[in-house]
């Protein structure tokens, strides 16, 4: 063991990471060093050692990296929200295109011009949904985020990428929390009442939705709390969800509107979505209409197409591209979001979609599509579906990925009847070190 633990070492900086931490070594032993960057010096304490690797903590920076900057945020270094706030944004859009290039690379072995990583010209306040863990601790209640790796929360009352409104929003549901004497859930032992509050915003129309999980059936003094909130104008919509269940799954599956309307409304291009809380909708609704405009450049339809989206979610993509495509089908798993998927494609009258409720890979695909579009959860697409569309073998195939190893994993297994066209990288999430990838393949 080159180096020992609770022992000081200096080391240099001499890349991050793909989950953001620094990457030092001491006599050729790498170390791990969280909330760094490349180019820095820093002396760090060991706190955990194996054969290959050591992590360090920072004690002082002995020497500042030029692409290091000031942390807007004072919780960015507690929190396990934001892992490069501390890191210069250009930067950070150059690490997001070689961490999909290197992925893609080692991973799939596929070596593939990868773009430059499209950013946002002001990357803050772009979050249009938060979900706050709720504790009392000490007498004190703390609504705010997890630390990272803990389930212990950093109580915070201004974050930089979520909707400014969130912290008007917070400190009234504190102030009944505290003058109704409402029981707070304990995890370890499924005691109390409130677990999250969960707040959505609607991007172009500013309406907001307030949701309140609890271990309940009934939240007391209900009408209290809505009087309290309806001094913030924008909040349509006050929701209770029941998640009684033991379990880190922040929402149940059934809620209940105590005021106003069921959803909140917003956009992406010139269609209009309707939210209910169970409704997966991408978090970033300026780098959404971008991502879009993509897929829909890389599908380049001409109005005879067939189309299949996968985990179509509430319908987002699969109605884009039913604007110029003959037909295309959603199919998603959660039964809620067909639901919505169903009522959005009323509401914007198109009528060329059929949505399916099912798992992407168990489907029994009878129709032959010119198009697929993947948009998968991080853990990627199974194999046996992989093995559906190696029969299908549509023309195109559009992978929109949250995870560059599981896409460059599933490229993979694809490669010998595709080939990777393009590659565009997107930063939905500035300061975090999550990119998201859209992938044109098309048939050999």
């Amino acid at each position: 063991m080159l180096v020992e633990k609770n022992k000081n070492y200096t080391v240099t900086i001499k890349d991050i990471g793909s989950n953001g931490e620094g990457i030092g070594k001491y006599n050729d032993f790498a170390i791990f060093v969280p909330n760094c960057v490349t180019g820095d010096e820093v002396e760090v304490k060991i706190i955990k050692t194996n054969k290959n690797f050591a992590v360090g903590k920072i004690i002082r920076i002995v020497n500042f990296s030029n692409i290091r900057v000031p942390q807007k945020c004072n919780f960015a270094t507690q929190c396990g929200g934001c892992q490069f706030q501390h890191v210069n944004y250009e930067y950070q859009l150059e690490w997001k295109q070689n961490k999909v290039k290197n992925a893609l690379y080692r991973i799939g072995g596929i070596q593939v011009v990868v773009n430059h990583t499209i950013g946002m010209p002001a990357p803050f306040y772009y979050r249009n949904k938060a979900q706050y863990p709720i504790q009392k601790i000490n007498d004190e209640i703390q609504i705010g985020f997890y630390a990272n790796k803990s389930h212990n929360i950093i109580n915070i009352d201004k974050c930089i990428i979520q909707d400014e409104i969130n912290e008007s929003i917070i400190k009234i549901v504190k102030d009944f929390l505290i003058t109704y004497n409402v029981s707070i859930y304990k995890e370890e032992n499924h005691n109390g009442l409130i677990r999250h509050l969960v707040i959505r915003s609607g991007y172009y129309n500013k309406n907001v939705m307030i949701c309140l999980v609890i271990n309940g059936d009934n939240l007391p003094y209900k009408d209290k709390l809505v009087e309290m909130l309806c001094n913030i104008t924008q909040i349509t919509s006050v929701i209770l969800n029941f998640n009684k269940n033991k379990t880190n799954v922040i929402l149940g599956d059934k809620y209940n509107t105590i005021f106003g309307a069921d959803t909140i409304q917003d956009n992406i291009g010139n269609l209009i979505f309707n939210l209910s809380p169970l409704s997966f909708f991408q978090v970033n609704p300026i780098q959404t209409n971008i991502l879009y405009k993509i897929v829909e450049e890389y599908a380049d339809l001409k109005g005879t197409e067939t189309v299949l989206d996968l985990y179509c979610g509430i319908g987002t993509i699969t109605l884009t591209l039913a604007q110029n495509a003959k037909k295309v089908y959603g199919v998603e798993i959660v039964e809620q979001a067909i639901k919505d998927a169903k009522q959005n494609a009323l509401n914007n009258n198109i009528n060329n979609v059929e949505f399916i409720v099912g798992k992407a890979e168990e489907i029994d695909f009878e129709i032959h599509p010119d198009i697929v579009v993947l948009d998968p959860p991080r853990k990627g697409c199974e194999l046996s579906l992989i093995n559906t569309l190696l029969d299908m073998l549509p023309s195109k195939i559009i992978y929109v990925s949250c995870d560059p190893a599981t896409l460059a994993r599933d490229i993979s297994y694809l490669k010998e009847q595709y080939h990777v066209e393009k590659v565009q990288p997107i930063d939905m999430f500035p300061h975090t070190n999550h990119v998201e990838t859209v992938v044109l393949m098309s048939r050999k």
